[in-house]
């Protein structure tokens, strides 16, 4: 089976995901406990997608998140590595524009977007401080960025348990549900070789960002990033400054 190796070659990423497409959502249901929901209703609101903005969802996946924000009203675009993400995106969501992206490379015009926002996929791009400046470059002047990350939890006896799950539980658990387990070693190894909260907000400030902030979900296994790119905003996001503080 396909997987990716801690590397990240884009086309080993792209293959491993292709691999997973069809089952994607359902197996993120089943193995975060139904957490994921909640996850993404936090991501939803931090997003805040409106009519009249316009919103970058990297990442996008199958589509899940970006139909959201669509239904509030955004116009969207879904950009995502796996071409077979995409090509399921665009069989269940046929009135949003997905595109086959690269994160490190986009494929957009400069100060294009509100709002960029990416769930679960910084970690799997190969060079993080070249795609956190692309997406300064393809947002406007006082626009938004949004990461929803596994990161680190803050408590040292649940990190402990967490780090267990990761390696052992994880795997075993993605032989049962998933139709590519490797998929999912992949998964406990790449986050365990994640930089923590602190560390990415750090990444974040160096890429161009300001105003940097996170929020903890579910005791740190999720960390919700929040960023401003400087500059005056347009009308049609000057309502929606980020925070100025962290919120761990």
């Amino acid at each position: 089976m396909s997987r990716a190796s801690l590397a990240k070659d884009p086309r080993e990423v792209a293959g491993m995901f292709d691999a997973v497409a069809r089952r994607y959502d359902l197996t993120n249901d089943v193995m975060s406990l139904w957490q994921v929901r909640m996850w993404r209703a936090v991501t939803r609101a931090a997003v805040a997608a409106g009519p009249g903005m316009r919103v970058l969802d990297l990442a996008a996946g199958t589509g899940t998140s970006a139909a959201d924000y669509a239904a509030a009203g955004a116009d969207v675009v879904a950009c995502d590595l796996s071409a077979g993400m995409v090509a399921q995106g665009r069989l269940r969501h046929p009135e949003i524009e997905f595109v086959v992206g690269d994160a490190t490379d986009l494929p957009f015009a400069d100060a294009t977007f509100d709002v960029v926002t990416i769930s679960y996929g910084l970690r799997n791009v190969q060079d993080t401080a070249k795609a956190l400046a692309e997406m300064t470059r393809v947002t406007r002047p006082g626009g938004r960025l949004v990461i929803a990350e596994f990161s680190t939890p803050v408590n040292a006896a649940f990190r402990r348990l967490y780090r267990f799950y990761l390696g052992t539980a994880l795997p075993a658990a993605g032989k049962l549900l998933s139709s590519n387990a490797d998929a999912y070693s992949y998964l406990g190894e790449s986050i365990l070789d994640w930089p923590d909260q602190e560390a990415l907000a750090e990444l974040i400030q160096r890429a161009g960002w300001r105003t940097v902030g996170y929020k903890n979900l579910s005791g740190g296994i999720v960390a919700i990033h929040r960023a401003t790119k400087p500059g005056v905003p347009a009308a049609s996001s000057a309502g929606n400054a980020a925070p100025t503080a962290p919120e761990a």
